[in-house]
């Protein structure tokens, strides 16, 4: 080849024809598979851009925002709680249950589709949900739950909101007596900023209500009112409202002055336990250096005899070691939940967040147990390190099956939404089964291999029995 002056050329390697041809019948199926690629990027990217849905919380005006009804119960006993439906409210079009965690369900959620309507930015007013007519036990059940001052819970866009179901009224001709009234017209006012629900609160209007005082048939028609109103609070925010709801006064005036006379008053009194038992135990130290003679005639009382049973074991020694690994479980527990806590994992009205958490960390720990108990066990010479291990796994579990049973079978007696389902007892004895058990038996077969009994605290053991068993049959005069 001949280089001419002011051209440019490139090196190539020398392709021989056979390679030629695999690489001109290879660039066509590759530069496709490249397009092709592309154009499924660009168009995954271009749905996630414009997709408005449930599942990222944005929305674009007239879209169906999810809204669940969840629980009924009264007001001054949130611990007892009954399906929404329980109650004779309108049914929707189509009756669907929400699929749910198993958090949710320990926390008594269960929640349904709800007969309301509220499509994102689309005001309504007076809309008809539903034209009924009451029977006499209905009218009796609604009676029932306004007396006993009853409310409502629903899911708006994952947004918790309340409601009372009626108000109970003197009556103007017979003060003695009381009138119930079953409020028919709800009012939802919604706050949102762009395209991001932030807010619901949902009213009754006092003046639509039903008498529903006597036993007998009522003609009812419920409806509801929707506005819209826009906010700058934003997505991240939404939630701060319901940290600080509390029955408790937003503004408690802490007593400093209270805590620190406590903290100085028990510090005076630990200083001056110390002070007594330090200058207790001096002048003992001393009379024992000193006159030794005179000490050995003296017969031991009180907390001198700790010598002669600190290396002893206890009684119950299987069950002190279970005792110590289920308080160490416990307490891996509580430490576990209390930095998911500080870290934010438990925002408020995180539906069953919490009770999966206890449920999860609580199977995980379970290797502590079985370490800390075999270790202990093994180290108080144990031999039956087996059934120390399932003493360990049934005395905590034990005592609370007992009672789960017990309150599950009231629950499920008054159709409460405490009772579990069978599925969830059943997904709880399988995470007990396949989790729980086994980390257990690890743990405890680490814990037998590598803390193995310390031969000193043996060996002083029995010395110390020796010791006091020749120092009763020989005279005080020979030990001189």
């Amino acid at each position: 080849m001949e280089y001419t002056k002011g051209q440019t050329h490139t090196l190539q390697p020398p392709i021989c024809g056979c390679c030629s041809r695999n690489q001109r019948s290879y660039r066509p199926a590759t530069m496709a598979v490249i397009r092709w690629l592309l154009v499924a990027l660009l168009a995954v990217y271009g749905i996630q851009q414009v997709q408005s849905s449930a599942s990222n919380h944005k929305y674009k005006p007239d879209d169906e925002v999810p809204i669940y009804a969840n629980k009924v119960g009264p007001f001054h006993n949130p611990s007892e709680t009954y399906r929404f439906y329980d109650l004779p409210f309108c049914l929707p079009a189509n009756l669907k249950e929400k699929t749910e965690a198993l958090g949710e369900v320990l926390n008594g959620d269960r929640l349904v589709s709800a007969p309301y309507k509220l499509q994102f930015m689309r005001e309504k007013d007076s809309e008809v949900v539903c034209r009924r007519k009451l029977t006499k036990d209905e009218v009796s059940k609604f009676r029932k739950a306004v007396a006993k001052d009853y409310y409502f819970q629903m899911y708006y866009d994952d947004l918790p909101f309340w409601g009372f179901l009626g108000k109970v009224e003197k009556d103007k001709t017979e003060p003695s007596e009381e009138k119930y009234y079953l409020f028919k017209h709800l009012h939802f006012e919604i706050q949102y900023n762009k395209d991001r629900v932030i807010e619901i609160n949902a009213k009754a209007d006092p003046n639509a209500v039903v008498d529903i005082t006597d036993d007998k048939e009522v003609e009812v028609e419920f409806m509801y009112t929707v506005r819209w109103k826009e906010t700058n609070i934003s997505y991240e925010n939404r939630m701060e409202k319901y940290s600080q709801t509390s029955s408790q006064p937003h503004h408690l005036e802490i007593h400093w002055f209270s805590i620190i006379n406590s903290c100085v008053t028990v510090l005076l009194l630990t200083g001056f336990l110390a002070t007594i038992l330090m200058r207790v135990l001096k002048n003992d130290f001393v009379k024992y250096a000193h006159d030794e003679e005179d000490a050995d005639d003296q017969e031991e009382t009180g907390w001198k005899y700790i010598h002669g049973d600190v290396f002893r074991f206890p009684k119950y020694k299987s069950l002190f070691a279970a005792a110590l690994g289920s308080g160490t479980q416990l307490f891996s527990l509580a430490l576990s939940i209390f930095g998911l806590a500080l870290v934010g994992v438990f925002y408020p009205y995180n539906r069953g967040a919490l009770f999966t958490a206890l449920v999860v960390i609580y199977a995980l720990t379970s290797g502590f147990a079985g370490y800390t108990a075999a270790s202990f066990y093994h180290q108080l010479e144990g031999t039956n390190w087996v059934r120390n291990l399932l003493l360990t796994g049934c005395l905590f579990c034990g005592p609370l099956f007992l009672t789960f049973c017990f309150l599950n079978t009231v629950a499920i007696a008054y159709t409460a939404t405490a009772a579990l389902p069978f599925g969830t007892i059943v997904v709880i004895v399988l995470i007990w089964t396949l989790v729980t058990s086994p980390l257990l038996v690890l743990g405890g077969i680490a814990g037998k291999n590598m803390c193995g009994a310390t031969r000193f605290i043996r060996f002083t053991a029995s010395y110390l029995s020796y010791l006091s068993f020749f120092s009763l049959l020989l005279p005080s005069s020979l030990w001189r």
